[in-house]
């Protein structure tokens, strides 16, 4: 509850997101589970948007994203792991 609270006061600025990633279970069309070194050679990581900058323009709060896996910086919040993106490192919104 603690680390929610902190998320909902917390104001990235201009084009920075803050996203929480969305570990997937990853499954070839076979029906075969791909292990996580299989999934680490993907070069993007699908995650939750929680907060936006005040110069974001095209992404919201809540949106499921896909973004450049190689970008960014990792925060530790109240022992969740966040990830601090920029809106041009956002390939997809879902």
């Amino acid at each position: 509850m603690l680390c929610l609270i902190k998320i909902r006061h917390m104001q990235p600025v201009n084009k920075y997101i803050v996203v929480r990633e969305i570990v997937e279970e990853h499954k070839t069309d076979s029906g075969l589970l791909l292990s996580s070194q299989d999934v680490d050679t993907y070069r993007y990581k699908k995650g939750l948007v929680l907060k936006v900058g005040n110069n974001v323009e095209a992404i919201n709060e809540n949106d499921s994203i896909y973004y450049d896996k190689a970008a960014g910086h990792k925060i530790l919040l109240q022992d969740e792991p966040l990830t601090i993106i920029q809106e041009r490192d956002v390939v997809v919104v879902l």
